[in-house]
């Protein structure tokens, strides 16, 4: 079996509309986080800025949260900027949802494959793991790494997903030989 690695190269841009210029994208630059504290109550935002004018904007991670309420390590990482929690964050889809934002995976990824010859032992089986869940079409993912027409893997592939259906999720598909 051969192991096949979708692995993040950087964060995501965000498609966000800004209020200043329109632009459809922002992104999280070096990832900081903003905490301000109102009595008991802590608000703490991701600072994004967008990808044509620079402004800055702040989506919500929690608010008016109970000091008491936040784990002391992650608040910590708050005050820090620790990259893998605003990693953690950006990719959390909850808060994409409460801020009204997608991800835009475009050039924010690679593939890692062995080399190994594909002539040798018939049929050959292939594990595809996610390190982040980058939304990827199995059809695409297949035929960028073999080197393959879309067509031919349709003809070829024997997958236990839907081809044609975005997954970010690990799946397993056989290479047949050639007619």
């Amino acid at each position: 079996m051969l192991p096949w690695t979708v692995r993040r190269t950087r964060l995501p841009l965000l498609s966000l509309r800004c209020a200043d210029c329109g632009s459809g994208s922002a992104t999280t630059g070096e990832g900081r986080f903003r905490v301000n504290a109102n009595g008991k109550l802590l608000h703490v935002w991701l600072l994004v800025r967008c990808t044509s004018c620079n402004r800055t904007s702040k989506l919500a991670v929690h608010e008016r949260a109970p000091v008491g309420s936040l784990d002391p390590a992650e608040l910590d990482g708050y005050h820090a900027n620790d990259p893998a929690l605003v990693a953690s964050r950006l990719l959390d889809p909850l808060l994409a949802r409460r801020n009204r934002f997608t991800l835009d995976w475009t050039g924010a990824w690679l593939l890692d494959t062995p080399a190994a010859r594909l002539d040798e032992a018939w049929p050959v089986r292939v594990e595809v793991t996610f390190e982040d869940p980058v939304p990827v079409r199995p059809e695409r993912l297949v035929a960028r790494g073999l080197g393959l027409s879309r067509n031919e893997v349709r003809r070829r592939i024997k997958c236990d997903v839907p081809l044609r259906r975005t997954t970010g999720a690990g799946f397993t598909f056989v290479v047949m030989p050639e007619d």
